[in-house]
C-alpha cells in the first residue's frame, strides 16, 4: 500500500545532524508516514550508523554528491506516496507538525505546496532565516519572508500565525504533492543548491497551483542563518541561481529591464564588498554573472521551464524590497508589504 506521505531527508556527512534530529521525526510520525533518508554518497559513516541505529528508516543510497536538487530529484525516483516532505536535516520537528498541512492540503486540492512555521532551533522564539512564516518576493527577484527581510529576523509574537497564501515553501521542511512534483520536472538540477525552491514555486503557481504556510504546524531549524561573505560557491550560486530563475519564469516584456538592473544592484554589492576588503564577495558575483550569460547562451537547455505561465502568482511584492530595507530603513514585513499584496 502506497503511503499517505514520505518524508525524506537528504544526508552528506551529516550524521551529527541525523543523531540530534532523526529521534524527533520519529517519535512524531503521523499515520501512514514512511521516513527516508537518502544519503549523497557521504564519506562519513552515515549509512553504517542508521542500519545499526534505526532499521526502520528506509535508506536510499545515491552514487555520488548530486547537491540538493538533483539528490532529491534522484532519490524522490525511488520513493512513492501522496505527498512529498523535504526535510532538512538539522530539522527538530514538534507533536503533530504533519496533521494540520495534511488536512489542509487533503481539503484543498488546488495548494500544490505547503510549508509549516519555521523558528531558530537555538532561539524558539526567532524566526528562522530559511523560511520563516512563508516566502515571498519582490518585483526584482529578491527573496524575503514573512518573519525575515534581508539578515533581519523578527520575534516570534504570533503576528504571523494565520494560514496564508505565499509565494514560495521553505526546502527545509516542504510538503509537496508527490504526482506534482514530478509533473513540474521536479527541482531544477542546474541550480545544484540554492534558491531551487523558490524557482519550484514559481513554476508551481504559473501552473495553477497555491503555495500555503500553515503555523499551526511549528518546526525548529538550526540552519546557517546569512552566509558567510567569505564563502565564494554559496555567493555565486545564490546569485547566479536568482539570475536563472529570473529567466525562466518572468515575462519578456519584463525581463529585458530588470535583468539589467538586477546587474547594476549585484555590482553595486560587489564593489561595496571589494572596498570594505572581501574581494572573494566580489569575486563570486563577477563569477555568478558569467555563468549566468553561460546560461543563456548554451547551458539553458539543462534547466527546467514552467509547463505553464498561465496561473495567478501571489506572495509577490511590486515593490522594492531593497529600497526599503537599506533606504527606508524598514525590517520587518509588516511595514514592507503593508496592504499592498
Amino acid at each position: 500500500m502506497q503511503p499517505l506521505v514520505a518524508v525524506v531527508i537528504l544526508n552528506w556527512n551529516g550524521r551529527k545532524h541525523l543523531e540530534n534530529f532523526l529521534p524527533s521525526v520519529l517519535e512524531h510520525a503521523c499515520a501512514g508516514m514512511e521516513l527516508v533518508v537518502a544519503d549523497n554518497a557521504s564519506t562519513d559513516d552515515s549509512v553504517s550508523w542508521l542500519v545499526a541505529n534505526h532499521p526502520s528508516v528506509r535508506v536510499v543510497q545515491l552514487e555520488q554528491n548530486f547537491g540538493f536538487a538533483k539528490g532529491y530529484n534522484e532519490a524522490l525516483k525511488k520513493v512513492e506516496a501522496r505527498y512529498y516532505v523535504l526535510l532538512n536535516s538539522d530539522v527538530e520537528v514538534t507533536a503533530g507538525w504533519l496533521d494540520p498541512i495534511l488536512r489542509l492540503m487533503e481539503a484543498n486540492p488546488g495548494i500544490g505546496a505547503c510549508q509549516p512555521k519555521i523558528n531558530m532551533y537555538h532561539d524558539k522564539n526567532s524566526f528562522e532565516y530559511a523560511g520563516a512564516a512563508g516566502g515571498w518576493l519582490d518585483a526584482l527577484g529578491y527573496p524575503f519572508a514573512r518573519g525575515r527581510v534581508f539578515d533581519y529576523c523578527e520575534e516570534d509574537m504570533g503576528q504571523y500565525d494565520d494560514t496564508a497564501e505565499v509565494f514560495w515553501a521553505s526546502g527545509a521542511a516542504l510538503v509537496v504533492r508527490a504526482e506534482l512534483y514530478h509533473r513540474l520536472g521536479g527541482l531544477d538540477e542546474f541550480f545544484f543548491a540554492h534558491q531551487e525552491e523558490i524557482d519550484f514555486c514559481w513554476r508551481m503557481q504559473l501552473a495553477g497551483y497555491r503555495v500555503l504556510v500553515c503555523p499551526a504546524s511549528v518546526v525548529y531549524h538550526v540552519g546557517g542563518g546569512t552566509l558567510p561573505k567569505g564563502n565564494e560557491w554559496k555567493v555565486f550560486l545564490n546569485f547566479r541561481n536568482n539570475l536563472v530563475m529570473l529567466a525562466k519564469n518572468l515575462p519578456w516584456y519584463e525581463l529585458i529591464w530588470k535583468i539589467p538592473v538586477r546587474f547594476l544592484l549585484d555590482a553595486v554589492s560587489a564593489w561595496k564588498s571589494l572596498f570594505e576588503g572581501q574581494g572573494i564577495y566580489f569575486k563570486a558575483i563577477l563569477e555568478a554573472h558569467i555563468g549566468f550569460m553561460g546560461w543563456v547562451l548554451i547551458r539553458h537547455r539543462r534547466s527546467v521551464f514552467p509547463i505553464s505561465k498561465k496561473g495567478k502568482v501571489r506572495g509577490w511584492y511590486k515593490g522594492s524590497v531593497v529600497w526599503d530595507h537599506f533606504v527606508r530603513g524598514r525590517r520587518y514585513f509588516s511595514e514592507i508589504v503593508g496592504t499592498k499584496e
